[in-house]
């Protein structure tokens, strides 16, 4: 039980979601700055989360209730287990399990799958188009994903073990040093991340101005603060995956602040000064220049550079 406990203070769900909460106020207070606004206090997270969490639930008419409730807790529960698998191979590489790589990359699918599950069981026409724009874009960069994750793979020796990864950077270099693992990262921060994380420019499941929230329309209550701690957590846990993969040779407590805090600022900078795409850009984008860097990325580490 002890043993439990401690998983779940440190590095899972109490800590990834403070510090992807307190990354969101970042995020928010940034963007307020740039746009000649004051930005809330660095509790207004917490305080919407709990807000939220005394509000009344609403089930749409005509739904599946049962999977329109539990949709968000399955997003919940894998991006707890993915930054918990995450942070243990950071604490402890020795003691990780064979192919939690593996593991890690399946779990931090749900999340979205879980989202396009919700929105479809609401029965909005709305939710339904922001599902079909979440589905398609995850087909784009998923993909994309892969093949950069592959990279470190190739360049770790067919490593599929986190820990494998961090102790052979430890030993040699970090993966970022070479073409190939340059590529492979500046790709993942500059389309990969936003997009995961449904930043701009690639928010067409959520645009605002177009379809009202579209997959979160009808989402109000515990379930809307489930989907909002996930994005917390995957806030927290997506920078420091690939700080892991890629800038795994110090990650003493120091290095990996300044390191996720400098992919943190990137990806606050995309997001204020780029304008939204269309769902059919972005499906060109990935599938186009950005999947064949991708693929240019395996293809040199493979030729060792």
């Amino acid at each position: 039980m002890k043993g439990l406990f401690s998983y779940l203070i440190f590095p899972g769900f109490l800590f990834s979601a403070f510090i992807g909460l307190i990354a969101g106020w970042l995020d928010r207070k940034i963007t307020a700055r740039i746009q000649w606004r004051k930005g809330p206090p660095w509790y207004q997270n917490f305080l919407d989360i709990l807000k939220l969490l005394g509000k009344e639930t609403i089930i749409p008419e005509g739904t599946s209730a049962l999977t329109f409730i539990f949709s968000p807790f399955f997003g919940f529960l894998s991006a707890v287990l993915a930054t918990t698998i995450l942070g243990r191979s950071i604490i402890f590489p020795r003691e990780g399990f064979l192919g939690d790589l593996i593991v890690v990359l399946y779990l931090l699918m749900i999340p979205v799958i879980s989202i396009i599950i919700g929105a479809s069981a609401s029965h909005n026409p709305l939710a339904s188009l922001g599902a079909s724009r979440e589905m398609k874009m995850a087909l784009g960069y998923e993909l994309f994903f892969l093949f950069c994750v592959s990279v470190v793979i190739i360049k770790t020796n067919g490593a599929i073990q986190l820990g494998s990864i961090i102790n052979h950077q430890m030993s040699f270099k970090s993966n970022i040093f070479s073409f190939s693992g340059f590529l492979a990262f500046l790709l993942l921060v500059l389309f990969y991340l936003p997009a995961k994380l449904g930043f701009v420019p690639f928010d067409a499941p959520e645009a605002e101005q177009e379809i009202i929230a579209g997959t979160m329309i009808e989402y109000s209550g515990l379930g809307l603060a489930i989907f909002k701690l996930t994005k917390a957590i995957l806030l927290y846990t997506m920078p420091v995956l690939l700080i892991v993969l890629f800038l795994g040779k110090d990650l003493s407590a120091l290095f990996l602040i300044l390191k996720y805090l400098a992919i943190l600022l990137t990806v606050i900078i995309i997001k204020n000064t780029n304008p939204r795409l269309r769902i059919d850009q972005v499906l060109r984008l990935f599938w186009g220049p950005v999947g064949i860097l991708a693929f240019l990325a395996v293809i040199l580490a493979g030729l060792g550079y």
